[in-house]
């Protein structure tokens, strides 16, 4: 009789809270991902759009999931995949904007402003005035 309960006992189970961590073959589809965003300056935007459709992730997964064969077509689709799959867990955007922001503040703090000095005629509006006179 225990059986007959058991196929019922995970129905309703969800993932725990709190951010999703990926698994190995995640891993590296997700920080190239978190990569990109932080390289191309786009974090802040990344941030709102991810926390802004954070209830929407699941479905979004699901889209992926359906154009997976047309992408496929283009470019290797293991790591495309393995994002997808990811993106189906609870926790996973959670997981996305905290890794976005760790590599931002790794970025911000390996930069270091341009340290050449600059003169006063080193302008790039042409030769420096002369005085004729």
């Amino acid at each position: 009789m225990a059986k007959k309960k058991d196929w019922l006992k995970h129905a309703f189970a969800v993932d725990p809270p709190g951010a999703a961590e990926p698994t190995a073959e995640q891993q590296g589809p997700v920080d190239r991902v978190c990569r990109e965003v932080v390289k191309r300056h786009m974090t802040t935007p990344a941030l709102l759009a991810l926390e802004a459709l954070q209830p929407m992730n699941f479905v979004g997964s699901q889209a992926m999931h359906f154009f997976h064969p047309f992408v496929s077509v283009f470019t290797d689709t293991d790591g495309y995949r393995h994002f997808a799959a990811f993106l189906e867990r609870r926790g996973s955007v959670e997981y996305l904007c905290r890794r976005i922001e760790e590599m931002e503040a790794e970025c911000e703090t390996t930069e270091t402003p341009d340290e050449s000095p600059t003169e006063p005629g080193d302008d790039d509006d042409g030769p420096p005035a002369t005085d004729t006179d």
